[in-house]
């Protein structure tokens, strides 16, 4: 997305730089009009139109991989919101829950179903994926994945309520090997 940005500002500037360098008015002559419509045609709609389809056919090629899909490498998570926690269930290890930590694996995707016990909540952790709502009685369901193990910040976006500022939550990424002692650790 920079790369393209980038180009469009530097034709900008190209074409300001040739505009500005010729100076005097209009010339009047059939040529001229035939090259400025060259220019603002070709280049001017031309470049336009092919960084955009690049922009759109790379932002469709990552959009598609956070879909929620089934596969073989899926973990999938059940996280509710409520007034003022999360708790977060996991399919690999059935009946355990943590409270406001999320342990998910490193470099593998993960479908987060996200829902409420009481009123809307937004479940949003930037560095990892877009923010969706929490609507009781509904599951949506939320692809994330850490590159990376480490802590990541997760904020409840949504006002709902006095204390909506602190509804925080933190979405630990694990490597392989921390990631099957977690699950052998919850299964016990």
């Amino acid at each position: 997305m920079l790369a393209g940005a980038t180009a469009i500002f530097l034709l900008v500037l190209v074409l300001l730089l040739l505009a500005f360098r010729r100076g005097g008015g209009p010339s009047g002559s059939e040529a001229d009009a035939r090259r400025e419509r060259v220019w603002i045609q070709g280049l001017g709609l031309g470049f336009s139109l092919t960084v955009l389809a690049a922009l759109t056919a790379y932002g469709l090629y990552v959009g598609e991989r956070l879909l929620p899909r089934p596969g073989p490498d899926v973990v999938t998570v059940r996280a509710e919101g409520r007034q003022w926690a999360w708790s977060f269930g996991y399919a690999d290890a059935p009946g355990r829950s943590t409270e406001n930590i999320l342990h998910i694996p490193a470099g593998r995707p993960v479908d987060v179903e996200i829902t409420s016990a009481d009123v809307i909540h937004s479940f949003w952790v930037p560095r990892l994926a877009g923010k969706l709502d929490a609507i009781p009685g509904h599951v949506n369901v939320l692809r994330i994945e850490a590159d990376a193990p480490g802590d990541y910040a997760g904020v409840g976006a949504e006002f709902n309520g006095r204390d909506y500022t602190k509804h925080r939550f933190t979405v630990r990424a694990h490597d392989e090997a921390a990631w099957n002692a977690f699950l052998q650790e919850e299964m016990q």
